[in-house]
């Protein structure tokens, strides 16, 4: 048991210098967590966002991401908002949160075609608490604590920007952004030794279209790909299926990682509910038993002009 603690743990740390920003399967419903250029244009209605994601359930000290946004159209062209992202890894041992606001102007290309332009600026507080962490030894029964400079308690704060573009019409959107553009070390020159962990410059690409197959049924490919240095280049793509714009399912797929269900309902016309479910594909499946995330999306509609929100990207 110690010492398949002691592999999550060691994943863990991996996910966070390598990975680093969250990934989440029902991305399309998340976008300006990352792309701060996402726009619903919808005057006058104020969109609110919760997503849960526990990651790699039934092993010890797994990750678990929380997050929260809300954004609104300040008018014809401009929409501002602001999220909040928090990362846990190893109940407590590194804690990162992320505290953004955003701001994006919109453009008409053609009839029926608009371009967004977004920044977003925060900062980050990333925390390490290792008092309690112990690596297995075979010569020390009890383990040993780790005296590397990797392992020694952190609490700092970071000041970041990011930029994006999202290019929707009321059929598909493809969206570029880069969340954080200033790469932050977080573990400094001390007693000799170079810094050994920083805030990798992330690339996301994404994007989605919708086919009419009837009056009742839309079908909805999407994909998002995340480029991180010193990482394979990650890879999301999934298909759901929009019954009556109230009852959506779908399949995901995130290459050499995990496969996914995803499914989700509008309960009122402001208020949907999402679940997903991923299965571990690569070789950390044979020590978790999957993934949960959980959204939670409301549209409050401050004028009482909406009849529904399937005009919203997040829902066409």
């Amino acid at each position: 048991m110690k010492k398949l603690i002691y592999l999550i743990c060691i994943c863990a740390v991996i996910d966070l210098f390598s990975q680093q920003d969250p990934q989440y399967t029902q991305y399309m419903y998340n976008q300006n967590i990352v792309n701060p250029a996402y726009v619903t244009n919808d005057l006058g209605v104020i969109n609110f966002g919760v997503m849960h994601r526990r990651q790699w359930t039934s092993a010890v000290g797994t990750p678990k991401t929380y997050n929260f946004f809300v954004h609104a159209p300040l008018s014809n062209n401009i929409e501002a908002g602001i999220s909040v992202v928090t990362d846990d890894i190893g109940d407590g041992v590194l804690k990162e949160n992320n505290f953004y606001a955003d701001f994006a102007y919109m453009i008409n290309i053609a009839e029926g075609h608009k371009l967004s332009f977004g920044l977003k600026a925060g900062f980050t507080s990333f925390n390490t608490n290792f008092n309690n962490f112990r690596f297995p030894d075979e010569n020390i029964s009890s383990g040993f604590i780790p005296t590397d400079l990797a392992f020694e308690n952190q609490n700092k704060t970071f000041v970041n920007f990011g930029a994006g573009l999202f290019y929707f019409t009321d059929k598909y959107y493809i969206g570029a952004a880069i969340p954080n553009l200033v790469k932050g070390e977080h573990f400094e020159e001390n007693n000799g030794l170079n810094s050994i962990g920083g805030e990798e410059i992330h690339l996301f690409v994404n994007g989605g279209y919708v086919f009419q197959l009837s009056d009742l049924v839309k079908l909805k490919p999407s994909f998002m790909t995340k480029v991180v240095k010193g990482s394979p280049i990650v890879l999301d793509t999934a298909v759901n299926v929009l019954y009556n714009d109230k009852i959506e399912a779908g399949l995901a797929y995130r290459v050499n990682d995990a496969v996914s269900l995803m499914f989700n309902f509008r309960l009122f016309d402001s208020l949907r509910m999402g679940y997903a479910f991923d299965y571990t594909t690569n070789n950390l499946g044979n020590f978790n038993s999957g993934t949960h995330e959980f959204m939670l999306l409301f549209d409050f509609d401050t004028l009482g002009l909406k009849k529904g929100y399937d005009k919203s990207p997040r829902f066409f």
